[in-house]
């Protein structure tokens, strides 16, 4: 297995898992969302709680260039020591909502 379809698989392994759980109150939906042509994955939520509108990104990861890219994390404990675990070596994960590029204009091929 080549080294994008194995972070692939943890990525989505990770994903659903988190996307089983159910809020402790609320109406809310967790939907689990991959985009596996872009190699975009997501956690998302959705619904109601006390009145108010509930709805984003819990979790938002990008593969490209060799590179696990965490763009977002909004879980308590986060996925970094997840993927490491189920064996994405830490040289290869980024906490990109932590650091800013090193250049001003990221690669064409990661946004398209």
């Amino acid at each position: 297995m080549d080294t994008t379809a194995h972070d692939r698989d943890i990525v989505k392994k990770v994903i659903s898992r988190y996307a089983r759980l159910r809020p402790s109150h609320g109406n809310i939906r967790i939907d689990a969302v991959f985009d596996e042509e872009r190699d975009r994955y997501a956690l998302m939520q959705v619904g109601w709680d006390r009145g108010r509108r509930v709805r984003g990104n819990i979790i938002y990861v990008t593969l490209y260039g060799g590179k696990v890219s965490i763009e977002y994390d909004g879980l308590e404990r986060g996925i970094y020591d997840e993927l490491v675990a189920l064996g994405i070596p830490e040289e290869r994960i980024e906490l990109a909502f932590l650091m800013e590029p090193e250049s001003e204009v990221v690669g064409r091929s990661h946004w398209e």
